[in-house]
C-alpha cells in the first residue's frame, strides 16, 4: 500500500507541473489548429498509443457494451467537452487565466461529492472556501481583471470553461466510481479515443479541416500536448484518481494556475495586472478552504480510503 501511495503521489506531481505548462501549449497550438480538431487529433494518437502500451503490458481490453458504453460517456465528458472548453477557450482567453478560471475544478468536485450517495459532505468551512474562490473567479471576469484580453468572447470563454470543469468533474466521479475493474491503462486510453473521435467527427463536420494548417510552432504544440499533456499527463492523472480521494485528486487545480500563469507572463508576454494577481491569490485561498475542510461524518469516506482502512 505504500508503494501504491507513493506512485500515486508521484503521478499526481507530473499531473500537476505538466498540465500547468498546457496551457500555454494550447494557447499556441489554436493559433492555426481549430480547436475541435486539435482536441481530437491530440487524443485519437494519444489513445492508440496508450491501447499499444496496455495491450503490450497484457491488459485486457473491455469489449461488453455496458462499460463501452461508460467509458464512452466518461471520454465524452472530459475530453469531448472538458479539454475542448479549454482549447475552445483560449482563442481568446489568455492562458494563464485560463488556467485560473479551471482552478474552480475542486469546488465542482465538492458540490458533485454532496449530491453522490456517500460522497463527501460540504462542510461549513469548505462552502466558505467555495464562496471566496468564485469571488476570485468574479474578479477576473472584468475589464481590470482580464486586462486588455476583456470583450464579450472573453466572457463567453470564461463561462464555456466552467461547464468544461463541471463535465471533466463528473467524469472523473464517473471514472473512479464505474470504472474500476477497467485496467487503468485501457481505460485511460478509450476514454482519450472516444472523446477524441466523437470531436474529431464533429469538427469535420462544421468545416474545420478548411482551417487546419500548420507553422513549426503549432505543430510542436501539438506533439508536446500529445506526448506530455495526454500520454503521460492523462494517464497519471486517472491512475492518481483510482488511489487517492476525489477531492485530492482535484488539488492539481493549486500548482497548474501558478504555471500557466508564470509561463503565458514570461513567454507570451500576457498581461498581469494587480487585479488577476488578487483573483489567483483569492481563488487559490478558496481552494485551500475545500481541500482542508474535513468530512463532516465517516459516511464521507471515499471507496479508495475505506479500502485502504481496512488494509491497514
Amino acid at each position: 500500500m505504500n508503494r501504491q501511495r507513493s506512485l500515486a503521489l508521484f503521478a499526481f506531481a507530473i499531473v500537476c507541473i505538466v498540465w500547468g505548462t498546457t496551457y500555454l501549449a494550447i494557447r499556441v497550438a489554436v493559433e492555426t489548429i481549430p480547436p475541435l480538431l486539435l482536441t481530437a487529433m491530440r487524443f485519437v494518437v494519444a489513445g492508440l498509443v496508450m491501447m499499444a502500451i496496455a495491450r503490450l503490458r497484457g491488459e485486457k481490453i473491455p469489449t461488453d457494451r455496458s462499460t463501452l458504453m461508460s467509458l464512452g460517456v466518461v471520454g465524452f465528458l472530459m475530453v469531448g467537452v472538458g479539454n475542448l472548453a479549454v482549447v475552445w477557450a483560449e482563442q481568446w482567453v489568455p492562458s494563464g487565466l485560463a488556467a485560473l478560471f479551471v482552478g474552480t475544478a475542486p469546488f465542482w468536485m465538492a458540490l458533485i461529492e454532496l449530491f453522490r450517495t456517500g460522497g463527501e459532505r460540504v462542510t461549513a468551512r469548505g462552502g466558505i472556501g467555495m464562496l471566496i474562490g468564485f469571488a476570485g473567479v468574479a474578479m477576473l471576469v472584468t475589464p481590470k481583471g482580464a486586462g486588455g484580453a476583456y470583450d464579450m468572447h472573453f466572457v463567453i470563454g470564461a463561462l464555456a470553461m466552467q461547464v468544461g470543469s463541471i463535465c471533466w468533474q463528473l467524469g472523473s466521479a464517473q471514472s473512479k466510481y464505474r470504472l474500476k475493474h477497467v485496467p487503468l491503462m485501457a481505460s485511460a486510453s478509450l476514454q482519450m479515443l472516444f472523446g477524441g473521435v466523437i470531436t474529431g467527427i464533429v469538427g469535420i463536420l462544421i468545416g474545420e479541416p478548411a482551417r487546419l494548417y500548420f507553422t513549426p510552432k503549432t505543430f510542436w504544440a501539438l506533439a508536446y500536448l500529445t506526448i506530455f499533456g495526454s500520454i503521460i499527463a492523462y494517464s497519471a492523472y486517472v491512475y492518481a484518481l483510482a488511489h487517492m480521494r476525489t477531492s485530492q485528486s482535484s488539488l492539481y487545480a493549486y500548482v497548474n494556475p501558478v504555471v500557466a500563469v508564470i509561463l503565458g507572463w514570461l513567454i507570451l508576454n500576457e498581461q498581469l495586472t494587480w487585479v488577476s494577481i488578487l483573483a489567483m491569490c483569492v481563488i487559490l485561498i478558496g481552494v485551500a478552504l475545500v481541500q482542508t475542510a474535513r468530512p463532516q461524518s465517516d459516511k464521507a469516506l471515499t471507496s479508495a480510503e475505506a479500502e485502504e482502512k481496512s488494509a491497514a
